[in-house]
């Protein structure tokens, strides 16, 4: 009679992706997953042919991740961008070593960050039809000058050097929108 599997697939992937959000997805290592899982490396080399293919599905499930996150967050605001914007800001301060996997690393497999933002969903194409619907004469330039105050928050609160409240960072964005 054979062993029945007590370490499964979703095991190994679950732990290696929450140790990614703990540790950092360069500390997710074999022996580290193993001992997390409570196994021998054995069981991970049985599903995942590598640690590349492993750390690929990391990834893949840290992108749905993200698409989840945004789908959840709460809309505040009716101001085109302004939503996005809150939800990619508060993802760098609330899940900062996914946020480093998903925005700033340099992998060979990756997606850009526009296709991570607009998701299966178009996300950004929202954005901009609505920006376009609004009267703005150049939505994808816009989106570019919002992306840029955007993008260089979430990376202020990485490093602790966001201090803005949510109130402050909405009332900018509106108004970046306004100025544009």
């Amino acid at each position: 009679m054979a062993r029945k599997e007590s370490v499964t697939i979703q095991d190994i992937l679950e732990n290696a992706f929450e140790m990614t959000r703990e540790e950092g997805f360069a500390n997710v290592t074999a022996r580290k997953v193993a001992a997390r899982v409570g196994c021998s490396t054995q069981p991970i080399f049985r599903v995942y042919k590598n640690m590349d293919e492993l750390w690929g599905e990391v990834y893949k499930k840290a992108v749905l991740f993200f698409q989840d996150y945004y789908d959840l967050f709460p809309r505040t605001g009716t101001v085109p961008f302004s939503n996005l914007g809150m939800a990619y800001i508060a993802f760098a301060r609330e899940e900062k070593n996914l946020f480093r996997l998903l925005f700033l690393s340099e992998l060979p497999e990756k997606k850009s960050l526009y296709e991570i933002l607009n998701g299966e969903k178009g996300n950004v194409l929202f954005e901009i039809n609505k920006a376009s619907a609004m009267g703005c004469a150049n939505p994808q330039g816009m989106f570019m000058r919002m992306w840029l105050f955007i993008h260089g928050a979430a990376c202020m609160s990485l490093t602790g050097d966001y201090d803005l409240t949510d109130a402050e960072t909405k009332k900018l964005l509106e108004q970046e929108y306004a100025n544009g």
